[in-house]
């Protein structure tokens, strides 16, 4: 961990751990994995989707944390890893505390050509030692549709050249920054005079679920981020978000967000202002 991975809570950032994930999975498929014919595994990758669910508030320590991380699935085409981040804990009822569990989806790709590729034989029978069965909690949503584009959730996304990667995409862990940046200014106008009223309030990330339908390249003209409300709890709200190059939806996001009192570090229920703000923007 890094002290600048932190957020204003004095949590690890909920977008940090996916750079961890793509971490770990890059050292697997590049060390463990790695055998004559499946240099290309590491790298020349994509991501199809992502889905994070957030278990418990990882604070910053001297201790690293570790990373699990094995494949549940092999397809002709793609693959799916799943990840465990957590800290033994001797005295835990499950001898580890679990602060993260999630599963990719990915695709080798050929960048030159900007297509998919199906996995060869030799990357198949290396990514096959490492199959295990799928977790029980994963639990994948199916986004779709093209929401809705009201103003209050426009953001407009600029891409900085630090955002791109090596084969001139963006990074698949950008996109969360991005809907993490769009979900902000959503809530900010949303709830624009109730801090000011002595009602503050505290969110944590429970749960994301992220597709990648298009390459985000880099330009200088910004990308369209359209975000909404889709549920509402009383402790918890859903958040949908799709970023668009003209009508082309290039991503699709689910995001779930848990009220946090951050003395007791439990769930809270909001004021019910919050709340109020948000129902007015449920879909009639």
């Amino acid at each position: 961990m890094r002290w600048a991975d932190m957020d204003q809570l004095g949590h690890i950032n909920n977008v940090v751990y996916v750079d961890y994930l793509q971490e770990a999975r890059v050292d697997m498929l590049r060390v463990h994995a790695a055998r004559e014919g499946t240099d290309q595994l590491a790298e020349a990758l994509v991501v199809v989707h992502h889905e994070v669910h957030y278990r418990a508030p990882l604070t910053y320590r001297f201790q690293p944390v570790s990373i699990e991380c094995w494949v549940t699935d092999i397809r002709a085409a793609s693959f799916t890893m799943a990840y465990e981040v957590f800290h033994e804990e001797p005295g835990h009822p499950e001898g580890r505390r679990v602060y993260l569990r999630a599963t990719t989806v990915l695709t080798p790709f050929i960048f030159e050509a900007e297509r998919p590729r199906r996995l060869s034989d030799g990357e198949r029978s290396a990514l096959a030692t490492y199959v295990e069965e799928s977790p029980p909690w994963a639990d994948p949503i199916r986004l779709r549709g093209d929401g809705r584009r009201d103003e209050v959730g426009q953001y407009p996304v600029h891409v900085r050249f630090s955002d791109v990667d090596v084969y001139g995409h963006v990074n698949n862990v950008k996109y969360f920054e991005y809907f993490m940046e769009a979900r902000i200014l959503l809530t900010a106008r949303l709830w624009e005079g109730l801090v000011e009223e002595g009602m503050p309030v505290r969110m944590v990330t429970a749960r994301t679920d992220v597709d990648y339908k298009v390459p985000i390249l880099f330009r200088p003209e910004p990308y369209d981020t359209w975000s909404w409300v889709a549920r509402v709890g009383p402790r918890s709200a859903t958040f949908e978000s799709l970023i668009l190059d003209g009508e082309t939806v290039l991503a699709r996001a689910r995001v779930t967000i848990v009220f946090f009192d951050q003395q007791t570090q439990r769930s809270t229920a909001p004021p019910e202002p919050y709340l109020e703000r948000l129902r007015a923007l449920l879909p009639s």
